[in-house]
């Protein structure tokens, strides 16, 4: 089994804090690691690398579109960097930084931005990257991330420290869930899969993956069947477990804490009319901004809990 038992009540950490501990670890393996923050540290949890190696921390202040091309001037020299700030700003005002400079020269850049999705929370429309991964799958050479537990952000950023090409990685606010037990092993070239089933596909990544997996449950409880495929890794994207599972049960859900404009749910929606055509219902944040409210609430609004999602699925299988 990679997935820990559901029934028991599982334990939640900080991902942040989990990003912030790995690279302290790894900065004290290799020391061509410089991270880079945009006045946010103690929020993305870099202030642990700052406070280890100061010599090697970088505080560019409130101007990420600088914070970015510092990166890629350090990595030009040989450096693997890491840039965090919160995803909002990571994305949509460095968006030239990140094509013309970072992409455009495939440099070893890893962009590690917190506060990704609507749980943002009181933060409000503002502040709630709902279009980020849009954004960033979009761009030639970006490889785009989304992990799901703190056992997978370890992992990933692990991954990315020994693989010298840029990188978006996004991580949320919220404390997550511990899914994936200690056999579980992140690859970065397939999606995997949970839960085997027969009459649903249910495709997703990041905090939904744990509402995701309640919902297969309640689903095998009135006797539907589903296929949970996570797929962590949004860009490149690899079809094959998409493909076979598609091909099986003819109807795919995909669930994101995104828009489902441009995101994971257009990821699959590409492959699937190229590879295995079937009918797909995205459920995501529609084209809107979000709100300010408790994180719990906001999932419920838009539909991201496991009742609510729950429920969208019941109704999408009844159509003929």
């Amino acid at each position: 089994m990679l997935v820990k038992n559901l029934l028991e009540k599982p334990e939640t950490k900080s991902p942040r804090k989990t990003y912030g501990e790995t690279l302290v670890e790894l900065g004290g393996k290799n020391l061509n690691i410089v991270v880079l923050d945009a006045d946010l540290s103690c929020s993305t949890q870099t202030a642990m690398f700052k406070k280890a190696y100061p010599e090697r921390f970088f505080n560019c202040g409130i101007a990420e579109q600088d914070m970015i091309t510092t990166a890629a001037g350090l990595a030009y020299g040989g450096k693997t960097v890491f840039a965090s700030t919160f995803a909002m700003f990571a994305t949509t005002r460095c968006l030239d930084q990140i094509r013309n400079t970072v992409c455009y020269s495939k440099l070893d850049v890893k962009i590690v931005a917190t506060h990704g999705g609507i749980t943002v929370g009181e933060d409000g429309a503002s502040h709630q990257a709902l279009e980020d991964v849009s954004y960033m799958r979009s761009i030639p050479d970006m490889r785009v991330i989304v992990p799901a537990d703190c056992n997978e952000v370890r992992q990933v950023i692990e991954y990315a420290a020994r693989t010298p090409l840029p990188m978006y990685i996004r991580i949320p606010r919220t404390n997550l869930k511990n899914i994936f037990d200690k056999d579980y092993k992140f690859n970065p070239n397939a999606g995997i899969k949970l839960r085997d089933g027969k009459d649903l596909t249910i495709v997703t990544n990041g905090e939904t993956l744990y509402e995701v997996l309640s919902t297969a449950q309640k689903l095998h409880e009135v006797g539907i069947e589903a296929d949970v495929l996570h797929y962590p890794v949004v860009k490149p994207f690899h079809h094959l477990a998409l493909k076979a599972s598609a091909q099986k049960t003819k109807k795919v859900v995909v669930v994101e804490n995104h828009s489902v404009i441009g995101g994971l749910g257009s990821a699959v929606c590409e492959s699937l009319c190229h590879y295995a055509p079937s009918k797909v219902y995205r459920i995501g944040t529609k084209d809107t901004f979000g709100q300010s409210g408790e994180q719990r609430q906001l999932m419920e609004f838009y539909g991201l809990t496991d009742k609510k999602i729950y429920e969208k699925i019941i109704k999408f299988m009844d159509v003929r």
